[in-house]
């Protein structure tokens, strides 16, 4: 069997698990709440405020957010565009699961959150595309072909 464990290793965007992992719940808390305190944040992540406020910090040095002490966090355009990205790259995975697997949805966005980190362009690319190929056949009323690999 093969283990797959979680890294601080920065990808290809130049960020760790950890700070897309804030950039998503900076999304999440201001679509839900208008705004994104680190109070807030904090919450949404279940982590120690003087956490968030040194991943907004090293955020901000990065030109993704904007951040003052005790304010409102805001995304810069760059912050907007790398946010939408990890956001997409979760509802892909998440979508995956629950429409192809029929995994139940809270267990999918757990599933999802870790999985983001892991996987790689390529194969989440494929997986947007097989759940796209399911959404459809679906709705003709078939159900794909699916292969199995040979090991």
């Amino acid at each position: 069997m093969i283990e797959i464990k979680r890294t601080a290793a920065v990808k290809n965007n130049g960020l760790s698990a950890s700070q897309e992992d804030y950039l998503e719940a900076i999304l999440n808390v201001a679509d839900a709440s208008g705004v994104a305190r680190s109070t807030d944040i904090a919450v949404s992540l279940g982590v120690a405020k003087p956490s968030v406020t040194g991943a907004l910090k090293l955020l901000a040095k990065r030109g993704l957010v904007n951040y003052k002490p005790y304010g409102c966090v805001t995304f810069t355009q760059k912050g907007v565009s790398q946010a939408g990205r990890v956001a997409q790259r979760h509802e892909i995975i998440k979508s995956f699961f629950v429409d192809v697997l029929n995994v139940d949805a809270a267990v999918a966005q757990k599933a999802a959150c870790k999985a983001e980190h892991l996987l790689g362009p390529v194969i989440i690319s494929r997986m947007r595309d097989f759940t796209d190929l399911t959404k459809k056949k679906a709705r003709c009323g078939r159900t794909p072909n699916v292969k199995r690999a040979k090991r």
